[in-house]
């Protein structure tokens, strides 16, 4: 995988859904996103 710079944007990649549909990151560019990171270093 290669290493993205400091406030560099991320690259595009596309990923399956739930329903085996592709899904890309450029699919919500504009958009409000929100990010959920659950961190299981507490647990």
């Amino acid at each position: 995988m290669a290493k993205v710079a400091l406030n560099a944007p991320a690259p595009d990649f596309t990923l399956t859904d739930y329903q085996g549909q592709p899904v890309s990151l450029s699919d919500f560019r504009g958009k409000q996103n929100v990010l959920l990171v659950f961190n299981r270093g507490f647990v």
